[in-house]
């Protein structure tokens, strides 16, 4: 593989994609460490309290697997966007260390919705937290669509569009789920499993020539 760089002349730093992803693969990893820390039971219990322990513990441990997904997803659809970008610009790289900023602090609103996840500001915060990392993951697309140039030669634009697409219909899903939260905050969880219904519709939606090998399927 080539070495593509981005040169940065005022702080004298060289930056290349792969060099950028790998710095990624670490925040996520660390954050997804973070999340499995926050499921607990308290320290020397009875043996008669361990059964309720383990009951309280389940709005965590649903925490956890639901954020743990949603990293999961916004992983592999990074790596996706990544296999098609041949030389970054700023706007590449500052979009990117946003959206590594806020999957970072996503233990934060999972720890959060796993103690109030009854009230509504707890359910809207989070919502909004994960549609700004799916709108974060949009623009950064967005960016590669609209400079051609940073894309890897013969690239598709049709590969970057899909791409695109599957980014924003996910974040309609969460965005618009904050205002359900104002209305019931259980409606609202369950409003997010439009997502994986929205996936599944633009996943049949695909001409045979877009299903390219290792892309289909990893895209958030």
């Amino acid at each position: 593989m080539k070495n593509r760089t981005l040169q940065l002349p005022r702080r004298e730093t060289v930056i290349g994609p792969e060099r950028l992803l790998f710095f990624g693969d670490a925040v996520f990893a660390i954050a997804i460490t973070l999340l499995a820390l926050d499921v607990t039971v308290p320290e020397g219990l009875a043996h008669s309290e361990v059964g309720a322990a383990l009951q309280d513990a389940v709005p965590k441990m649903g925490a956890y697997l639901l954020s743990f997904a949603v990293i999961g997803a916004l992983w592999l659809a990074q790596h996706a966007l990544f296999r098609m970008v041949a030389t970054l610009d700023r706007w590449l790289l500052n979009l990117y260390l946003a959206l590594l900023a806020v999957v970072a602090a996503l233990p934060f609103p999972t720890r959060l919705i796993s103690e109030y996840g009854g009230t509504t500001a707890a359910t809207a915060f989070y919502a909004a937290t994960i549609a700004l990392a799916l709108g974060l993951l949009a623009a950064l697309t967005a960016r590669l669509l609209a400079r051609p140039s940073l894309a890897v030669p013969d690239t598709e634009p049709g590969r970057v569009k899909d791409s695109l697409w599957r980014s924003l219909s996910t974040l309609g899903v969460f965005a618009t789920s904050i205002p359900v939260a104002f209305a019931s905050p259980t409606a609202a969880k369950y409003w997010w499993l439009l997502a994986v219904l929205a996936r599944w519709l633009l996943q049949g939606s695909r001409t045979p020539d877009q299903q390219t090998p290792g892309v289909t399927g990893t895209t958030a």
